[in-house]
């Protein structure tokens, strides 16, 4: 059976007329006509019978181009992906992200990306560290923003990006409220409000108060940087955010305040997957990201 078969085999069953088919497949009529007898014998069955002048479906007929329909379209949308692929002004980059880079982060590069690459699409994923790293294993994703970057994975490689400090957000009622910088073992007495188990901020926020001396005693969880500046800012603990949290003006501020002793950072990385190559688009993208970062 050869595709040349079923595509006309589509054409004479939509209109009903070998010479018509003939016409808009731009071949000689008895072409036609002997593509579709020989898909008939080796199928062992009619497809058509003769109604007047025009071509007529049987019931098997009509199953069949169902069928043949359905993946002549799935196969037409696999070449045009194939064609996206190797087209690095077009097609569409999959990226994950954790929730702290969607914010500002993610916005703004994709936004000065596309002043150069207008026709380029976006699906984006939201996900934690380890459900990122699946996607970009599995290949549901292309790329993966991250946090902590993981400078040593079996499944994926990728680059640094940048390194951000984590400050201290306070209750403006707080007594260390209003100070620039202020010591992590000052918080030691206070209730913390901690991202919940699956997200990596908290373990470096609670690695970060180990090296000050002191496990944090956790009074409230949260998964949105939204909802943990939001629960400081109405006096129900204290926390570690990212600086890049913080930049968003909302009518619940807490107070913020740099960390010393020890100075609490977190890494930013892109992630690909070892086993999988990138398309054209998404390695064009890879590339603009580095650029992006040094500058």
């Amino acid at each position: 059976m050869e595709l040349r078969q079923l595509q006309y085999f589509v054409k004479v069953a939509r209109k009903q007329h070998v010479t018509q088919a003939a016409e808009e497949l731009h071949v000689a009529q008895s072409a036609v006509s002997r593509q579709i007898h020989q898909l008939e014998e080796e199928l062992g069955i009619s497809l058509f019978v003769q109604k007047g002048r025009n071509l007529q479906l049987t019931p098997v007929g009509r199953l069949f181009l169902s069928r043949i329909e359905s993946i002549l379209a799935q196969l037409e949308k696999s070449v045009s992906e194939v064609h996206e692929f190797l087209d690095p002004e077009a097609g569409e980059i999959r990226i994950g992200f954790p929730h702290t880079l969607g914010i500002n982060l993610l916005p703004c590069v994709i936004a000065e990306f596309r002043k150069d690459h207008p026709n380029v699409k976006f699906k984006l994923r939201q996900g934690t560290y380890t459900s990122l790293i699946r996607e970009v294993v599995n290949g549901d994703v292309d790329l993966a923003f991250i946090s902590p970057f993981p400078e040593r994975h079996d499944q994926v490689t990728g680059e640094l990006l940048l390194t951000e400090e984590m400050h201290a957000v306070l209750p403006e009622s707080h007594v260390l409220a209003g100070l620039e910088v202020i010591r992590l073992e000052q918080l030691r007495d206070d209730q913390f409000v901690m991202f919940s188990e699956q997200y990596s901020l908290r373990k470096i926020v609670w690695n970060a108060c180990r090296q000050a001396g002191f496990e944090p005693k956790v009074g409230f969880e949260g998964e949105e940087t939204d909802t943990i500046r939001g629960l400081v800012a109405a006096g129900l603990g204290v926390s570690l955010l990212p600086e890049m949290a913080l930049t968003e003006i909302s009518p619940l501020m807490p107070a913020r305040a740099r960390v010393t002793e020890p100075v609490v950072t977190r890494t930013i990385g892109l992630i690909r997957s070892k086993d999988q190559k990138l398309s054209l688009v998404a390695e064009v993208f890879r590339g603009f990201l580095i650029k992006y970062f040094k500058q």
